[in-house]
C-alpha cells in the first residue's frame, strides 16, 4: 500500500471537511491532519490517488478556494 501524501492545505477544519467531501464523492480516501502551520489544515490522499484527487478538487472548486497545493 503506497503512503499518504499531501493533496491541498485548507485555512481551517471547515475548509478540510468540504475538501475531503469532494474526495469522498469520486471515491477517494482522505485524512486531515493540524498542519505544521497552526492555522493551517493538511489534506492527505494515498500517493496512488494523488493525481485524481487533484482533479476531483480542481473540478468541483474555485481557484481562489484552494489556499495550497504541495
Amino acid at each position: 500500500m503506497s503512503g499518504m501524501v499531501q493533496v491541498a492545505t485548507a485555512g481551517d477544519v471547515a475548509e478540510a471537511e468540504e475538501l475531503q467531501e469532494i474526495l469522498r464523492n469520486a471515491g477517494i480516501e482522505s485524512v486531515v491532519e493540524q498542519s505544521d502551520d497552526a492555522d493551517a489544515v493538511t489534506v492527505l490522499v494515498p500517493e496512488s490517488e494523488l493525481e485524481s484527487a487533484q482533479d476531483a478538487i480542481e473540478a468541483l472548486t474555485e481557484p481562489d478556494d484552494i489556499i495550497a497545493e504541495p
